[in-house]
């Protein structure tokens, strides 16, 4: 088992890991928006808080050695389901050539309060 740091990536905010890699796997855990320079929240819309989330897991993922195209299950969680439409379009986006596996939940509340969260699995 390997554990996976980027300093390009906000530091955890409790007592886990950025990901761990084991068996030609790499789990994410999830990540939110936070800025990786100063761990602060970087929009109050869903739709800045996708992009940066997407930027947080591609850091994690290129301290691997590994791309976006690595991933091949996504877990998303949503504070409100009526954003499904707004986080899909921005998550097509990233995710156009490749097409992971996924799940969307809507839940009642996420870390510091954000509007989404994210987590990953990747296979080398």
């Amino acid at each position: 088992m390997k554990y996976i740091e980027s300093k390009n990536a906000p530091a955890p905010i409790g007592p886990y890991s950025q990901a761990i890699e084991t068996n030609g796997f790499i789990f994410l855990s999830g990540q939110i928006a936070l800025s990786p320079e100063k761990g602060e929240i970087v929009s109050d819309n869903v739709e800045g808080q996708v992009i940066q989330v997407i930027k947080n897991i591609t850091a994690v993922l290129e301290e691997a050695g590994l791309k976006i195209s690595n991933i091949v299950k996504t877990t998303i969680f949503l504070k409100d389901m009526n954003d499904f439409v707004k986080v899909n379009e921005i998550y097509g986006r990233y995710f156009s050539d490749s097409k992971p596996a996924r799940s969307t939940v809507e839940v009642s509340r996420l870390p510091k309060d954000v509007l989404v969260e994210i987590e990953c699995i990747a296979v080398r």
